[in-house]
């Protein structure tokens, strides 16, 4: 039987050394917890002594605890929870305000959609990038200044999209690209991503920063999936879960995510202060609060919080540490230079990941369909010796075909997937197929293209 703990014996453990946290009508003892926390130590601090469900259920799955701290620390029951007004697991979207699925045209109806029914907060996260957003905004405007050259009398009664990425047949060339936290726009996250794209015949992307438990993914994932990795500040805690998901039978690549080594600013993550260090620490807040606030970095969004362990010290030469934990295929993704693609091939990565981390790492950095050009002036060796995938502002079929006809194995989409978990398993499904326009009846932009080439 759990001890019962009252809201004043929770207020007292709120030192360092001493941390309890309520969730969801349970309170756990985080005191050995800050320095390993992905977001970082000082949200720990800022919630030591208080209920922090709201904010924590708005990014996390309320299992995610559970997992990562083990059972262990779960300290007891919260007394009075009914009246906490704060511990019951809220949906970050309205959902009787969501028209039907099936009146959704193309995936601009599904993020006007997102737009108007997620919380400020959840919008904020999902749609912003970085200072200006010149870059998020530029990824899909230079795709909509690609040309086609439609070829005739090529006979498209049949249109086979089929591709094989890492030992993995896919109904189409596109996956779903690593979005932190998907639970923020429905609370199946990256669980509905992985029976969607199972049942819909494209694979998911886990992200290193999920909503939800890995091992709860993987267990809804039914053969395959791929698995990003951004290396921690803690180099044996990525070593860990590269093993892990390495033994799970279930990981076909690792996407090594390198193009995000800082944390960029994101103003309007910040100014929703979408993350759980939304307390004013010189107002109320703990001692642990006040003195980590001091000494610590300004507070800033849920995006700034969750990259602050991301080691930002990595380079090249830890390719021979990640070959030494696992055997399976290694993608860099962030590349957006050329140079870098042919460093990539010398060093023998089994794919690069063309990417701007969707505008949300520096701002005015190129559009992954220009650098895709780029390889082609500068080196064409790379089309023939690795994968080449690319990502970033991809909203319709012919622009996953104007990819492909340059060379592209493979497109990613990131903030659709996100959009469409407020519709669970079914969103998902929904944007694997006819919002974007990649399934049969034949694809009028391929049938009238006729065939895929490369330049």
């Amino acid at each position: 039987m759990t001890k019962p703990i009252s809201r004043e014996e929770l207020g007292q453990h709120n030192k360092d050394g001493d941390l309890w946290i309520a969730l969801n009508g349970k309170v756990y003892d985080f005191s050995d917890f800050p320095s390993s926390h992905p977001g970082g130590p000082e949200v720990i601090y800022r919630y030591a002594g208080q209920d922090a469900s709201e904010e924590y259920n708005t990014f996390h799955a309320p299992e995610l605890v559970k997992s990562t701290l083990g059972a262990e620390k779960m300290v007891g029951d919260l007394l009075d929870v009914a009246t906490a007004g704060s511990d019951a697991v809220k949906p970050t979207s309205v959902k009787d305000q969501k028209p039907l699925l099936d009146e959704l045209i193309n995936l601009y109806d599904l993020e006007e959609v997102a737009k108007r029914t997620l919380t400020a907060k959840a919008w904020a996260y999902i749609d912003g990038a970085s200072n200006d957003n010149l870059t998020y905004r530029f990824n899909n405007r230079v795709l909509k200044h690609i040309w086609f050259r439609p070829a005739v009398m090529r006979g498209v009664r049949y249109v086979n999209m089929s591709t094989t990425l890492f030992g993995c047949k896919l109904d189409a060339p596109i996956y779903i690209s690593p979005t932190a936290a998907v639970s923020v726009a429905g609370p199946d996250g990256e669980l509905a991503q992985a029976r969607g794209a199972a049942s819909s015949g494209i694979i998911a992307t886990i992200p290193n920063m999920a909503s939800h438990p890995l091992e709860n993914i993987l267990d809804a994932t039914p053969e395959r999936a791929f698995f990003q990795l951004y290396v921690s500040n803690d180099r044996q805690q990525s070593e860990d879960i590269v093993r892990k998901v390495t033994a799970s039978g279930k990981i076909k690549a690792i996407f090594v995510t390198v193009d995000s080594p800082v944390v960029s600013k994101r103003e309007a993550d910040e100014r929703t202060k979408g993350n759980l260090s939304s307390v004013n620490p010189y107002k109320g807040s703990s001692p642990a609060a006040t003195a980590a606030s001091r000494k610590g970095p300004p507070r800033g969004g849920f995006a700034r919080q969750s990259g602050q362990q991301v080691d930002p010290s990595i380079s090249w030469s830890d390719l021979a540490w990640l070959r030494s934990i696992t055997d399976l295929p290694l993608v860099l993704k962030g590349v957006q230079r050329h140079e870098d693609a042919v460093k990539a091939m010398e060093l023998g990565f089994e794919g690069i990941i063309l990417s701007n981390h969707g505008g949300r790492a520096a701002d005015n950095a190129l559009p992954a369909i220009l650098t895709l050009l780029e390889l082609h002036r500068n080196c064409p060796q790379v089309f023939g010796a690795m994968e080449i995938l690319v990502d970033g502002g991809f909203r319709r079929g012919s622009d996953v075909v104007k990819a492909i006809c340059l060379g592209a194995s493979a497109v990613g989409l990131g903030r659709p997937f996100m959009y469409s978990v407020m519709y669970g398993q079914e969103g998902t499904e929904r944007v694997s197929l006819p919002c974007v326009l990649l399934q049969p009846p034949p694809v009028p932009i391929m049938s009238m293209s006729s065939r895929l080439t490369t330049p």
